[in-house]
């Protein structure tokens, strides 16, 4: 009876020793140590159940562990043999026989360093699963007493492992090892999930029938005769240059063409009497025609100083402040005639977001005036290279249609998203940063 009592006040000693400890590597040496009066065993192993493999917490009467040493360095491999033994249903393990298949290591070192048999305790959680086992080095296999006590000692070493593993937030091992593997997989699977290229470029609603209306003449704008985007009529009044030069030259060079006429007329009328009148009659002649030449050119480009549509459409251009006194040189820019039956995106997409595109690839441009409803269309071409747009981003230029019944007008602005060809997610998540890496590194 007496030591009935005893050995009750043994095992509450021990369950009250574990439920002290802080953390999991603490409650492994409890189970490696303060079970010996108990047991009487030799040495205790501890191990966590992985899932996958046994990993090593604490070894009874060590206060660190040196993995270098020879007999960590055979534990390592009878480890595995033992988890074997463990798998298919034995807890008393008895060193393999020489010569058996794979445990001729574990039997040379089991015969330098431990005594005839281990013992496996397993720790399993409520739900059934283990959490890790106990071996104990022993002479002799446990008594049946000896296995009742250890087994109702194992439950509360095991209640008190889960409670310190929740506590630290630590998911158990074989659990966390497969969510990190079924997680890498995913990642993986994710990234071979194929998708469609696509960037975005600023863009404006244009026309497919667009003339350029450029200077005819150097010279300097005097007026803009229309607004920007109003509809015009053809044979309209654009807008006209300043006459005051060419007004003083057509002055000059009408009188330059009367006094060559004087001259020419003078010497033929003394060609009959003087043989230098009769030389000159020729020159003097010639002279009056270029004269008059030059007199009907100047004429000429009086009449070019006015700008007329060609044809019906609308004028697209900025602000006819921005041109009224500006200097212009013959051909340059000043306004577009665009035909609002038929409207065209022009889309600037950046070389640094340039995808594979083919002509009739996919355009929907977010107007910023209704971003909800874009406007839909297809590539109809594109620039064989890349030019600076006015905010010097060097760009590939982009025309694309404009689907019917859009209600598209000219000269609206907003974002062009471009659909290219298929790809995979994990290309194009590393293509940009791999891109800005070659031209950083200049590779």
């Amino acid at each position: 009876m007496q030591d009935d009592i005893l050995l009750l006040l043994q095992v509450a000693e021990v369950e009250g020793l574990a439920r002290q400890a802080d953390d999991v590597q603490q409650l492994s040496f409890h189970i490696a140590n303060d079970a010996h009066p108990l047991l009487r065993y030799r040495q205790a192993l501890v191990f966590e159940d992985t899932g996958s493999d046994w990993r090593l917490l604490n070894i009874s009467g060590l206060v660190s562990v040196d993995h270098d040493s020879p007999y960590l360095v055979w534990l390592g491999q009878a480890r595995k043999w033992i988890r074997a033994q463990a798998l298919h249903g034995k807890d008393w393990l008895e060193p393999p026989e020489d010569g058996a298949p794979g445990a001729e290591l574990v039997a040379q070192g089991w015969r330098e360093w431990w005594p005839a048999g281990a013992w496996l305790l397993p720790l399993k959680r409520r739900a059934g699963t283990r959490l890790g086992w106990a071996v104990y080095l022993m002479d002799q296999a446990p008594t049946a007493g000896h296995a009742a006590v250890m087994k109702r000692l194992a439950q509360s070493w095991a209640y008190s492992w889960e409670l310190l593993a929740r506590r630290s937030g630590r998911q158990p091992s074989g659990r966390k090892t497969w969510i990190v593997r079924l997680a890498l997989i995913a990642l993986v699977a994710l990234c071979f999930l194929p998708v469609r290229q696509r960037a975005l470029a600023p863009a404006e609603v244009t026309s497919l029938d667009l003339d350029m209306i450029s200077a005819p003449l150097d010279g300097v704008v005097k007026a803009v005769h229309v607004r920007p985007n109003q509809e015009v009529q053809a044979g309209q009044l654009l807008f006209s240059l300043d006459d005051t030069t060419l007004s003083h030259r057509q002055e000059v060079a009408a009188r330059a063409v009367a006094v060559a006429d004087a001259e020419y007329l003078a010497a033929s009328q003394t060609a009959f009497r003087s043989e230098d009148s009769r030389a000159r009659l020729t020159l003097l002649q010639s002279r009056a025609e270029e004269r008059r030449a030059e007199l009907a050119s100047i004429r000429s480009q009086l009449q070019r100083l006015e700008t007329r549509a060609p044809r019906g459409g609308v004028a697209v251009f900025s602000d006819p402040n921005d041109w009224v006194g500006k200097p212009v040189v013959t051909g340059e820019r000043i306004m577009q005639l665009a035909d609002p039956a038929k409207p065209a995106m022009l889309v600037q997409l950046p070389a640094s977001d340039a995808i594979a595109l083919e002509v009739g690839a996919p355009v929907d441009l977010y107007l910023t005036v209704r971003p909800m409803d874009p406007l839909r269309g297809k590539v109809i071409e594109t620039s064989y290279q890349a030019a600076l747009t006015p905010e010097g981003v060097p760009s590939y230029r982009l025309r694309a249609s404009v689907d019917e019944g859009e209600g598209a007008r000219i000269g609206l602005k907003g974002t062009a998203r471009l659909s290219g060809g298929q790809s995979v997610l994990g290309f194009e998540l590393v293509r940009r940063p791999v891109a800005a890496l070659r031209a950083f590194f200049g590779l």
